[in-house]
């Protein structure tokens, strides 16, 4: 969280005249009373945009190894868990946002970003752990793009025989040239809504490749050879590598780290539009990931491959055009990891402030004006940091040809912190002080329903001196007296002491950083009306809009990390095992 939250970028005003560079002369505007220390987009989209920014950012490299994972996993049961996971994806996108903007605590004060919604009940850790697991799982999927490319166009273009056995020009120069030409420029846009036209373009391709797979696949020849579909899903209810196919299905959806930057695109924002772009996106991938999935897996049964292009002919015109399609979404899938890395990059070194804008205030006058910085030539601080993390993703590709071990692993941790730990740390933590209530009320209605014991306890005896004063015990403000003292019999099964540990912590964090933060700004009544974020907000409509907290969500965000912990294990675990025995795919 940014204790200072003057706003990143002052607008010059459409009547001055503003060239590229200059100053400019503005009058100083009203505070803009947000905790998030970001430059807000210039640019929004509709529902279609937003959904196929989400759907392109869900639907990346791994489709082609779900294929894979139903065969390990079992066909029947991995189908439940891509079916459960799209679901819980579904959840979580909505809990992140509508936590961040409609939820009684945080509406009135601009928290935009998903660290800064962890930053509030957690501090400085809260903040660290998103990032950091932003950036991993980033980072990671940028190199394996690269490596598609790389390993991808040759075959395409017929320079490779055999794929993998090119010359450095005909592998690596040709992935720099095209990544160059596309892949960089597309990266340098400022606002997620420009890649709207270039996700929508993705998703087809998408599409196409799940077609692809679903019609030339030999689905009916190896069915019949198995002796039928009844006799596969009878023998394919679970298999037993169901835990590298849970590795690889629970972090199939993840898109956690751009529900922020797709939902601040979003035109409009209202809680019932964000959860129409979550549910059209979320089906979509689903049908993509379950058709392509399920198609490939039938196709070839135990010969599955991780990549399961691999498993059609190298020579063939369909196989390429697939190959062609594969890289063509992995071009415009590489910008929105880049987004988020930039974003990560941004907040890290430069407080959110993207545009490197420098204001100053005339001495005398007290007028404000403000200017850009170039610190290289012609390129402004957005552009340096995209070419910064083009070169870092770029410089492994080059120089290796599987990063499976790494990026797996990394996948993994980042993916699961990502899409299920932090989602429900952030609602047990945001609403700490709720949670801790209803467990109050829960022991309460427990006791009740119990004999009451006449014994008189310590606290209950007078004071000496004084005969009405009792002892009073100390407590934590945010910790209930009532939670101190014998427990039920499910206190201890349910790791209740866990969650309450992180709702105190939670409720406490909020309390002192929105305290801190009304203390500098003034309370929500006290700002200015017609200031940039409430103005936006009275746009958007979501100034009108809260919502509540529920147990249904307390106990979602529970089994969220919980899962999130399971989740994360199976997906180190299957993935050492995939490298152990050398069957990590490497798209070609």
């Amino acid at each position: 969280m940014t204790t200072t939250m003057e706003p990143v970028e002052i607008e010059p005003q459409p009547n001055l005249p503003h060239h590229g560079g200059g100053t400019v002369p503005v009058p100083a505007p009203p505070p803009r009373r947000q905790v998030s220390n970001i430059t807000l987009p210039k640019k929004k989209s509709p529902v279609a945009g937003a959904c196929s920014n989400l759907v392109n950012s869900i639907v990346g490299a791994g489709i082609i190894g779900i294929p894979f994972a139903l065969k390990e996993s079992g066909l029947v049961a991995g189908t439940i868990l891509l079916i459960l996971v799209s679901y819980f994806t579904d959840k979580t996108l909505r809990m992140l946002v509508e936590l961040a903007s409609f939820s009684p605590r945080l509406k009135d004060y601009g928290v935009l970003t998903f660290e800064d919604l962890l930053s509030l009940p957690f501090g400085r850790a809260g903040t660290v752990f998103v990032l950091t697991s932003m950036f991993i799982t980033a980072y990671g999927a940028m190199v394996a793009y690269l490596l598609i490319i790389k390993d991808t166009l040759p075959v395409i273009f017929g320079l490779e025989e055999t794929p993998g056995a090119g010359s450095f020009i005909e592998r690596e120069l040709l992935m720099v040239g095209t990544s160059l030409a596309v892949v960089v420029p597309l990266s340098m846009q400022r606002d997620f809504s420009s890649l709207a036209f270039t996700s929508s373009i993705s998703v087809t391709a998408d599409v196409f490749l799940v077609v692809f797979v679903a019609v030339f696949a030999p689905v009916a020849s190896s069915v019949a050879s198995a002796g039928g579909l009844g006799r596969i899903l009878q023998e394919n209810w679970i298999n037993g590598g169901f835990f590298i196919g849970f590795g690889v299905l629970t972090i199939a959806m993840t898109c956690q780290h751009s529900a922020f930057i797709v939902a601040g695109s979003l035109r409009n924002l209202t809680a019932s539009r964000w959860a129409r772009v979550t549910c059209i996106s979320l089906t979509l991938s689903a049908i993509l990931c379950l058709v392509l999935g399920i198609s490939g897996y039938l196709g070839f049964l135990d010969q599955t491959q991780g990549d399961v292009l691999n498993n059609f002919a190298v020579d063939t015109f369909q196989a390429n055009a697939a190959r062609g399609l594969l890289a063509l979404t992995m071009f415009f899938t590489y910008p929105m990891e880049a987004f988020v890395a930039r974003h990560v990059l941004i907040q890290l070194l430069f407080g959110g402030d993207m545009d490197g804008y420098i204001t100053l205030t005339d001495p005398t006058t007290g007028e404000l004006t403000t200017t850009k910085s170039k610190r290289c030539g012609c390129l402004n601080r957005r552009y340096q940091v995209t070419l910064i993390i083009y070169i870092t993703t770029l410089i492994p590709a080059l120089l290796v040809d599987d990063l499976g071990p790494v990026l797996s692993i990394t996948g993994a941790i980042g993916g699961c912190c990502l899409a299920y730990i932090g989602p429900g740390l952030a609602y047990l933590g945001v609403h700490g002080h709720d949670f801790l209530e209803w467990v109050t009320g829960s022991l309460q209605s427990q006791s009740r329903s119990k004999p009451s014991s006449t014994k008189t306890s310590e606290s209950d005896l007078p004071l000496e001196g004084d005969a009405t004063a009792n002892i009073q015990t100390p407590t934590n403000p945010t910790y209930p007296s009532e939670l101190v003292g014998p427990k039920p019999w499910w206190w201890w099964p349910t790791l209740m002491p866990l969650w309450v540990a992180i709702a105190t912590k939670g409720a406490t964090g909020m309390n002192d950083r929105l305290t801190a933060f009304d203390s500098e700004h003034g309370p929500v009544s006290a700002v200015q009306e017609g200031g940039n974020d409430e103005a936006s907000r009275v746009e958007d409509g979501s100034i009108h809009e809260a919502i509540e907290p529920c147990k249904r969500d307390y106990i979602f965000s529970i089994f969220f990390i919980v899962f999130g912990v399971v989740a994360m294990v199976a997906g180190i675990l299957s993935n050492v095992y995939v490298q152990v025995n050398n069957i990590f795919y490497t798209p070609t």
